[in-house]
């Protein structure tokens, strides 16, 4: 994965919580051929669903049953797996009391049985990130209200917690485990604010010692088995990027990767026996393949590509397996090989996307989600012995019927220049050439995110009441290979708002579609595209909703958190230096234009905000409302970039849904 599309990962990452998506795992997906070879008898237990509030409203004219806010937010959100040392139990996160928590279940349905909750915030939210490979004891992580400065914590046999990291300003977050378990690494800041040193600490004492001090802005990669060897990856422009290999041992770093032109390199893991690295390059492809680099002869070979980009590549803990996942068409397909890269078949599965796949120590077992585009992640656990997979959750509020949402389409058309946008689309049930309904084009974070298949509650929501949703992926987005990637660089403002403005000719044509009653909706890179669309062409869309969009590039880019130093100078080659292009990036900063934005506007905003700082909403709203223009804004004091709150993601929910009924359906 390119650097450039590693934070526009992480961005959506944070986004995608608004949305209520299965946060903080891995997308993958089944191929019929993998279904098609394997026969398994899917068991089902225990829900995770909370209470809804409201009953479902009536069906409209056309039969469709219409569902509320509390119905859709009483669907659990789960994350993170991690199998016990004896096998038996897996640890993950679940929102099921309107703030995430770390949870575990018996990986055997048991009649009746219930989640057993670990830990029990009612303020923070907190995420489950390994059991101990030995014990019990647990590791997780949460920040406060948001602001990204993440602590490692240990719970303990006897319930008590401690935290690992602590520090004001510190950032830190689990990296691997040895082998046997006696020690785990972890990266923390607490140095020095701009980098992340790596440390080994003891799995009994908790001592701590630091195996590499990052003083060059290296992003840290992996680490060998034998602890001989650190990848790192050093960043160069958003198009190019490096990998160093550091000898633990003779405290030397090598350059792996020196080259010429813009080619991405990125370290993904050390083979088990602690000889080969596997690394991802698009050198001489559109996409990125993986590789491997010999550590004894220096021989770099070809191990693995695809018509679309692998985004990634793993060991299970004792080596048994290697997952492989490649990112097609808004879906990634994941590959199982075993130690004799002999394909693993998988388990036939209810329909979706397999997310964040992990083994148990002696890969006897493989817990992992399943996400449809009408249903949540749900917790599955697989026997490779008994071939039989058991479903731990049921997470779609018992209050919806899966048959009420839609499936999403992946669609392409023809931009401004013949340039082809691929998109998700979602159609409203009832639209018709006698029914026309309103429009959403839903822009992604990043810049350099991509909108990809799987379950939003909040994209549903809008359907489930109306609004077709066209989640537009325009030129500058991951997945379509390198030029198209390349396509937005220093032109934002410009070229890709006008792929979304074109969006707008695509969803006209379908017929059922009211063309004067078509708004733009985005989060994070996807604000700021719904803030310059109504700045930079204000005939285009009816209204705009900013879910904690950039406004003023300047300061943006001036304020950006010190420990995105690895990558700071990528994103000023790709947006622009706040000192050499000041005059580019007021041009493209709809701050400087709001005169113009004559449509109504909603503005949604964490005040903890690290990325987006709350002033590029506040100014953004105020410039607005002198011009008399309809604005709402709604702040969270307790969240950050994108909503973790149950609570938080209903009330924005809601108050969208309210403005687009007021100002897109009727108005």
């Amino acid at each position: 994965m390119s650097p450039r599309a590693l934070l526009a990962s992480l961005t959506a990452l944070i986004t995608s919580l608004i949305t209520v998506t299965t946060a903080i795992t891995t997308i993958a997906t089944i191929t019929p051929a993998a279904s098609a070879n394997a026969a398994a008898k899917v068991t089902t237990t225990m829900a995770m669903t909370g209470k809804a509030t409201t009953k479902v409203k009536s069906k409209d004219a056309l039969g469709t049953r219409r569902y509320t806010i509390e119905q859709f937010m009483a669907t659990t959100t789960l994350g993170g797996a991690s199998l016990s040392a004896d096998e038996k139990r897996v640890l993950f996160h679940s929102n099921v009391t309107g703030i995430f928590n770390a949870y575990t279940l018996p990986v055997v349905p048991v009649a009746g049985g219930a989640p057993v909750a670990l830990t029990k915030s009612t303020t923070d939210s907190t995420y489950a990130v390994s059991f101990f490979p030995n014990d019990d004891r647990v590791l997780f992580t949460h920040d406060k209200g948001g602001d990204e400065n993440s602590h490692l914590f240990v719970r303990e046999l006897n319930g008590s917690e401690k935290d690992l990291t602590p520090g004001e300003k510190t950032k830190a977050s689990f990296f691997a485990w040895k082998p046997d378990g006696s020690a785990f690494y972890l990266s923390t800041n607490e140095r020095d604010a701009k980098f992340f040193d790596l440390y080994r600490v003891d799995a009994t004492t908790y001592a701590r010692t630091m195996i590499y001090k990052n003083e060059q802005a290296y992003a840290l990669g992996a680490i060998s088995r034998d602890e001989k060897w650190i990848a790192l990856n050093k960043t160069n422009t958003s198009l190019d990027s490096d990998i160093y290999l550091f000898n633990v041992a003779k405290n030397e770093t090598t350059h792996l990767t020196p080259h010429k032109g813009a080619i991405t390199f990125s370290a993904a893991t050390f083979d088990p026996a602690s000889t080969k690295l596997f690394f991802l390059s698009n050198e001489g492809s559109e996409f990125t393949g993986l590789r491997t680099y010999d550590l004894v002869t220096g021989i770099v070979k070809d191990h693995e590509k695809a018509n679309w980009d692998i985004a990634y590549t793993y060991f299970s803990r004792d080596g048994r397996y290697r997952v492989t996942g490649v990112n097609e068409d808004g879906s990634t397909v994941i590959r199982i090989v075993d130690a004799a890269e002999k394909p693993v078949a998988l388990p036939t599965l209810p329909g979706g996307e397999i997310r964040g796949v992990t083994f148990s120590k002696t890969s006897s077992r493989m817990a992992f989600y399943v996400n449809g585009d009408r249903s949540p992640s749900n917790l599955f656990v697989y026997d490779f012995a008994s071939k039989k997979v058991n479903q731990l959750t049921q997470s779609l509020s018992k209050e919806i019927d899966a048959a009420d949402l839609v499936e999403a389409e992946v669609v392409r058309f023809k931009s401004f220049d013949g340039m082809v946008i691929p998109s998700i689309y979602y159609k409203p049930k009832g639209a018709t050439v006698n029914n026309k309904v309103p429009a959403i084009v839903f822009v992604h974070g990043g810049p350099g995110g991509q909108t990809t298949r799987g379950y939003s509650a909040q994209i549903q929501y809008l359907v489930n009441h109306g609004y077709a949703v066209l989640g537009i992926n325009n030129r500058g987005s991951s997945g379509y290979g390198k030029t198209f990637f390349a396509a937005d660089d220093r032109k934002h403002g410009r070229e890709p708002l006008w792929d979304c403005v074109e969006a707008k000719t695509y969803l006209a044509s379908l017929g059922y579609i009211d063309s004067e009653r078509i708004g733009i909706m985005g989060g994070s890179y996807g604000g700021y595209m719904t803030l310059a669309a109504l700045a930079f062409r204000p005939e285009a869309f009816k209204v705009g909703v900013d879910l904690f969009g950039v406004s003023n590039w300047l300061r943006t880019l001036e304020s950006i958190p010190p420990y995105w130093e690895s990558f700071r100078l990528s994103l000023y080659e790709e947006i622009g230096d706040p000192v050499k292009d000041k005059t580019m990036l007021i041009a493209a900063s709809p701050l400087f234009h709001a005169k113009e934005i004559v449509k109504p506007l909603f503005v949604v905003q964490g005040a903890n905000d690290p990325r987006v700082i709350k002033p590029e909403s506040d100014e953004i709203v105020d410039a607005v409302k002198k011009n008399g223009v309809p604005v709402e804004y709604v702040v969270f004091p307790d969240e950050g970039h994108g909503f973790s709150k149950k609570q938080n993601q209903m009330e924005a929910n809601r108050k969208i849904l309210e403005f687009l009924d007021k100002y897109l359906k009727k108005g």
